[in-house]
């Protein structure tokens, strides 16, 4: 991962960002000073299960980032997307905790960061800072008791559109880079269902393929396939966070 930052570049990311953008005045200036840029490629581990947690890690513009679970044959199933509506590292808890998941740049691309421990006395000095990551914290449980009960609940086919029609909502382009076998592993279903979920969404123009992306033609078709899981997840954000979720 590349790191860089100009006070113009930091203020180009942040625009980037709906969560940091949803503060306002001394709340994020009292941020602004700690703030770095960097640059991660698709596939690159932000964190291991067990390592220290010392930075907390905000996806700009179209990055997004997974929260992958390890099974015990090897594979790592997602639990959570997050893209410009939110951060990664150190939300849910505070303090240097190991990680239990595996986080992982999905779509490669900008970032901003920030000390774990210079966000928390962040929290500890402004009741906003603190208000509002405490209701993102609440929102990413909320969409991590939804994938449980999705996973347990619907098809393939239905999981597989929600899960592109997240992705381009929250990266703000129809052209996801994603393999079908890694799609495949996120489920935690099998190659050979993935590609006919996906052969299916070709034929009837849903869906495009080019080598190692996914090419949405028609969302309307897309969300058709998909079930409610997303809506729900994005009403409970417009609730909680309003104005945090992208919106299409």
């Amino acid at each position: 991962m590349a790191h860089y930052e100009t006070s113009t570049l930091i203020d180009t990311l942040l625009s980037g960002n709906n969560l940091l953008l949803s503060l306002r005045g001394p709340d994020l200036d009292m941020l602004k000073p700690h703030l770095r840029a960097l640059q991660a490629p698709s596939n690159s581990v932000l964190y291991d299960p067990g390592q220290s947690v010392q930075t907390v890690y905000f996806p700009c513009h179209r990055t997004l980032v997974s929260f992958l679970v390890s099974t015990e044959d090897g594979s790592a199933v997602e639990a959570l997307l997050v893209g410009r509506e939110g951060a990664v590292g150190g939300i849910v808890s505070q303090g240097n905790l190991p990680a239990f998941a595996k986080i992982a740049i999905q779509t490669g691309g900008d970032l901003l960061s920030i000390p774990v421990n210079v966000l928390d006395e962040c929290k500890l000095r402004s009741r906003a800072i603190n208000n509002l990551f405490s209701r993102y914290a609440d929102c990413l449980v909320a969409q991590m008791f939804q994938t449980a009960a999705c996973n347990a609940a619907h098809s393939i086919e239905q999981r597989t559109a929600k899960w592109i029609s997240a992705a381009i909502e929250r990266s703000g382009s129809r052209e996801v880079p994603l393999t079908q076998e890694r799609l495949a592993a996120m489920l935690g279903v099998g190659r050979s269902y993935i590609s006919r979920v996906i052969g299916t969404f070709k034929r009837d123009g849903t869906l495009a393929v080019r080598r190692g992306h996914l090419v949405v033609k028609n969302e309307d078709q897309l969300r058709a396939r998909a079930c409610s899981c997303h809506e729900v997840v994005k009403e409970h954000f417009h609730a909680v966070l309003k104005g945090v979720y992208p919106e299409t």
